[in-house]
């Protein structure tokens, strides 16, 4: 079991950056795949990014690709996703989240994943 704990949300402007972290709690983080995920008002929970156990793979959105960062420390239990060139339909509460082991490595859906923090906001200002 892990427990996760998001920080790092808050207001920023267009164009700005911001970097959130995840900490973890548990034996099997460094041995588990992690991924982020974001929900705005109204809408599902979206597949931002996820990285494999080791930090060698990563995977993300169409959507955020090219300006966000998914990486981890595996000696201080964190996983961290670096936000660049923010624009306003980027804000949303931000969740990070276990890979099941037992799901396949390119699924995006929420199902594949547990162990979900509680979400930090992310509110991007035009």
């Amino acid at each position: 079991q892990v427990q996760l704990v998001e920080s790092g949300g808050g207001l920023v402007q267009v164009g700005g950056s911001l970097r959130l972290s995840c900490a973890a709690s548990g034996r099997t983080f460094s041995s588990s795949g992690m991924g982020w995920f974001r929900q705005a008002p109204g809408n599902d929970r979206e597949f931002v990014a996820a990285i494999s156990w080791s930090g060698g793979f990563t995977l993300y959105s169409g959507s955020v690709k090219g300006r966000f960062t998914i990486s981890r420390d595996n000696a201080k239990s964190t996983v961290y996703l670096q936000m660049n060139s923010l624009k306003p339909e980027d804000t949303a509460v931000y969740y990070c989240a276990r890979k099941r082991p037992d799901s396949m490595w390119s699924d995006q859906r929420p199902t594949s994943f547990d162990n979900w923090g509680q979400g930090t906001q992310v509110t991007v200002s035009s």
